[in-house]
């Protein structure tokens, strides 16, 4: 996990398919649950669009978070609608630490 979180926000549709793939494998190497401290630094992991499908991976994983609405800081900088995205999935309970 701390691979992926250290590479920082998921590419755009833009990037390279090398990437894009380095970025899905990192990922699916992360098994859940995921406790409420990993799904806040994975959610700083957003990027601008959903990076084929990779970003609704990554709101899947956050999912499995314990509790009630972890208490996540909002997305990076750029990270589109994927805050939004969280509150609505989990109600609108204000995204921050």
């Amino acid at each position: 996990m701390h691979t992926f979180v250290a590479d920082g926000p998921l590419p755009d549709w833009d990037a390279s398919e090398e990437e894009i793939d380095r970025r899905e494998r990192q990922l699916t190497v992360i098994s859940g649950p995921v406790t409420s401290e990993e799904a806040a630094a994975l959610a700083a992991c957003f990027g601008p669009d959903d990076c084929y499908g990779i970003a609704w991976m990554l709101v899947h994983l956050i999912e499995t978070a314990p509790g009630p609405v972890p208490q996540l800081e909002d997305p990076g900088p750029g990270a589109g609608d994927w805050g939004e995205v969280l509150r609505a999935r989990w109600g609108s309970e204000p995204l921050t630490a």
